[in-house]
């Protein structure tokens, strides 16, 4: 701009003269501009120019210039000549500022906001040009912004093509675009390589399984848009790629051929799916879409026929849908039961669940139970599978093919199961079905046949070895044979069985007790003893217990009182090491015994010794069959010994009990002193808070049979106890705890613990004020600060159990006027230093 056109103003001339100085200086310049900010736009204008024409490099001074001149376009129409003066002022600093990204932002920024789109365009591939490849991912979102905005399809296609060339990990926007702009057969291709890549990270924090099910969901539903992949190998792939997750996978390659219109494919996939999922939740998945499938097309060919018109053939083919959709939800259980044998194929319990969805079709039960022997191994199994021979076996039996299940249970006895007890299970099924076709003779045989001694024998429990060669030690197979011997045998071969299970050492109890018990039967009496005696060699306690009662119950009943000293050796040998739990009969049948056979001395000391040989638990009710006993053979008084010694012995509890009978006991053969003495050694175990049933017999008896001396002296002790009771604060406040019930319906719960504590204390002291003697009672001690009128009126009181001894004596003694009390002055060294406050 030509000087004379330069207008300064007296502000001016500092600011020009400083240029003058220092044209080079972008702070000169820059106050000169900061001076001019307020005034005139063409000033301001031609003061950024003058300085620009001097400093042309100078970025600061054109980011201020370009960012001034916008803003004074900012509210202009778009179309006004002022944005092409601003835009070709942009174009002029980009001849200096070509490797500034700010300045290709704010310049591409300002050509959208004019749309602009092809100079735009052309602008932001000129940035990308000028500007170096590290600085690109600043100009790519506001370009990729600009191409989204406008429906320019294949623009947009173009541009994204180029940035995925620098920025591949942002894949995923692209075909998020595609899918919007219904481009998918190349949203599809793009999101196929994506997932053909394992070090592909996915920026919306997808995983690579998400990624194939938007492929697969984008295939299957949009067949006809899609022609460059193959669409069902694609998801085929999956199937074997996500095993977890093939029922959503069948699903889609389903749809896929639904929506393509091959029905018949659909179909065929849908069965192949039913055919091979190994997972309910897929089944159900394929299952529900399947229904869904024949349901929809048979409402699509009802509302065809509707519009159209129905003819005959129309009708047979409705009836043929209908008929294949019936069948489906008829099939449901049986596919469902495939499934889980697919999962497991040597689960026992689900092959017999199949036979029972066959019922009533014989040939698919035959194939179905020859197919379950074939398929389960036994180390494999889950449940029992020797089930499924015995089953097959029945089944055949059922339909009166005999010799076809005999066949099966014989090859069944060559299976190598894993335990000895399936093995013997199928011999003794084996030998039932005889039995039920009364084939006595060929069950004897069978159950012989089970039993013999292999060539090499094994141990019962040595699994290295094959169950066929352990069998012959199964004792069910065993016992089965004892049954049958008994039944049909004669005596000889069945006492030869029980003595073959007992040589082999794996007799029960109860076949020592069975075995004895046929013997009894035969009137081999002395041979049933020695198998108790055999049993009693191979147990210990406590399985020998039960021989040991049937065994001396037996003898008893056999010899009574004829061997006495036989039964006595035989008594004393079982309780000897015998377990406190099993004493009580043995001892209690022992001294039966000697009540009725032997001495009464001897039952006594059985008693005395059973006291001790029990259970805690049940010493007092043995002390009670001791003490009845003893009163009936040698009368009431002989027991005080034993109680005695059940009260020393038994619990506080027990011996409160026992004392209280031992008391009545006295008072009824009129031993009155006695009887007092055995309550005041009761009392020192009766705390009166907690056991006031006890004091109030006590007094009841002193009443009865007492005195005022003797009343006084029980309260005496009564007071003693409680005071001995109440020095002992933890004993009191558990026993007080453990005896008082819920709380009554009158009371609150507590707020807290220590209002809980609070109230227990006081209900103590609320028991102890009752315990205290009533003045309504008039049982007094005398008080030392008792006045004359109290202890005559005591004294004039009338007592109704008083005996009237006779007049020898007159009233006038008893007043308590004649009552002399000395007085008398206690030495100091009695207090030892206390003082007499």
């Amino acid at each position: 701009m030509p000087e004379k056109q330069i207008i300064l103003e007296e502000d001016d001339l500092q600011y020009e003269e400083e240029i003058l100085r220092n044209p080079y200086s972008v702070k000169c310049w820059l106050r000169y501009i900061e001076c001019k900010l307020s005034g005139p736009v063409h000033a301001l204008n031609l003061v950024y120019e003058r300085a620009l024409k001097e400093l042309p490099g100078s970025y600061k001074l054109w980011y201020a210039y370009l960012r001034q001149r916008r803003k004074q376009v900012k509210r202009k129409c778009i179309t006004d000549p002022a944005y092409e003066e601003v835009n070709n002022c942009h174009e002029r600093a980009l001849v200096f500022m070509h490797k500034m990204p700010r300045i290709w932002l704010d310049y591409c920024q300002f050509l959208v906001d004019q749309c602009k789109i092809t100079r735009t365009r052309r602008t932001f591939d000129r940035a990308l040009r000028a500007l170096p490849i590290t600085q690109h991912h600043r100009i790519w979102p506001l370009y990729l912004r600009f191409v989204r905005a406008y429906q320019l399809p294949e623009t947009a296609v173009r541009v994204y093509r180029r940035y995925l060339k620098l920025s591949p990990e942002n894949a995923e926007e692209y075909i998020e675009y595609l899918r919007s702009v219904d481009r998918l057969d190349e949203a599809a291709s793009r999101l196929a390589s994506i997932v053909n890549q394992d070090g592909f990270v996915s920026k919306e924090g997808k995983s690579n399984y998400q990624l194939w099910q938007e492929l697969c969901t984008l295939l299957s539903q949009n067949p006809g848009s899609i022609r460059s992949l193959d669409s069902a190998a694609i998801i085929r792939g999956g199937l074997t790629r996500f095993t977890d997750q093939r029922g959503k996978l069948w699903c889609a390659l389903a749809e896929y051929h639904t929506r393509s219109g091959h029905f018949e494919k659909a179909r065929d996939v849908y069965e192949e799916a039913i055919q091979t999922v190994t997972t309910v939740r897929d089944f159900t998945q394929v299952f529900d879409s399947y229904a869904q499938f024949e349901e929809s097309v048979i409402a699509a060919k009802m509302e065809t026929d509707s519009e159209m018109g129905r003819e005959e053939e129309d009708d047979l083919d409705l009836e043929l849908r209908l008929a294949r959709f019936e069948q489906l939800i008829e099939r449901r259980p049986l596919l469902l039961n495939g499934v889980l044998l697919r999962q497991n194929p040597h689960n026992v319990h689900e092959w017999h669940k199949r036979v029972q969805l066959y019922q009533g079709k014989p040939h698919e039960i035959i194939n179905t139970y020859t197919e379950a022997v074939q398929t389960v191994d036994p180390a494999k199994a889950t449940g029992k599978p020797h089930t499924l021979w015995v089953s097959f076996a029945k089944f055949y039996e059922d339909n009166g093919q005999i010799d076809d299940a005999r066949a099966i249970l014989q090859r069944a006895t060559q299976v190598k199961y894993t335990h000895v007890d399936d093995l013997a299970s199928v011999w003794c099924q084996f030998g039932e079905m005889e039995l039920r076709h009364e084939n006595y003779d060929q069950a004897l045989r069978i159950l012989r046949k089970a039993t013999a001694v292999p060539a090499r024998k094994a141990e019962y429990f040595d699994a290295s070895e094959p169950v066929q060669n352990r069998l012959y030690k199964s004792l069910r197979v065993w016992s089965m044979l004892a049954d049958l011997e008994e039944s049909l045998g004669t005596f000889k071969s069945t006492k030869a069985v029980y003595d073959r299970i007992i040589d082999l050492r794996i007799a029960t109890p109860q076949i020592i007790i069975n075995y004895a018990l046929f013997l009894e039967e035969h009137n081999y009496f002395e041979e049933s003893f020695k198998a108790y005696e055999r049993g009693i060699a191979l147990f210990r306690w406590p399985n020998v217990y039960d021989i040991w009662s049937t065994y001396l119950s037996k003898f008893i009943a056999r010899y009574g009182g004829k061997k006495l000293e036989r039964a006595r050796d035989l008594f004393e040998q079982a309780l000897d090491g015998c377990p406190r739990k099993f004493a009580k009969n043995i001892f209690l049948l022992y001294a039966k015994l000697e009540e009725e056979h032997g001495l009464a001395r001897h039952a006594m000391a059985l008693y005395e010794r059973a006291t001790q040989a029990v259970e805690p638990v049940e010493q007092y009710e043995m002390f009670n069959i001791y003490i009845k006993r003893a009163a009936e053979i040698y009368g009431v008084t002989h027991t005080r010994s034993i109680y005695e010694r059940a009260i020393e012995l038994l619990p506080d509890e027990q011996s409160r009990e026992m004392c209280l009978r031992f008391a009545d006991m006295e008072c009824k053969l009129g031993e009155i002193d006695r009887a007092r003495a055995v309550y005041s050694y009761c009392s020192q175990m009766c705390d009166p808070r907690l056991t006031a049933g006890f004091w109030q017999t006590w007094r009841d008896f002193e009443v009865r049979h007492g005195n005022e001396d003797t009343l006084r002296e029980m309260l005496r002790v009564k007071r003693s106890v409680q005071a001995k009771y109440n020095t002992q604060g933890t004993f009191l406040v558990s026993q007080r705890l453990r005896v008082e019930g819920a709380a009554s319906e009158e009371s609150r719960e507590p707020a807290d613990e220590m209002q809980a504590l609070e109230q227990r204390a006081a209900a103590v002291a609320a028991e102890a004020e009752k315990d205290k003697p009533q003045i309504k009672e008039r049982i007094l001690f005398v008080r030392s600060d008792a006045s004359r009128t109290e202890l005559a009126e005591l004294t004039l009181q009338t007592n109704p159990d008083e005996i009237n001894i006779g007049d020898d004596e007159s009233e006038e003694e008893l007043e308590p006027d004649e009552v002399q009390l000395e007085q008398k002055t206690i030495p100091s060294s009695v207090f030892s230093g206390i003082s007499e406050d």
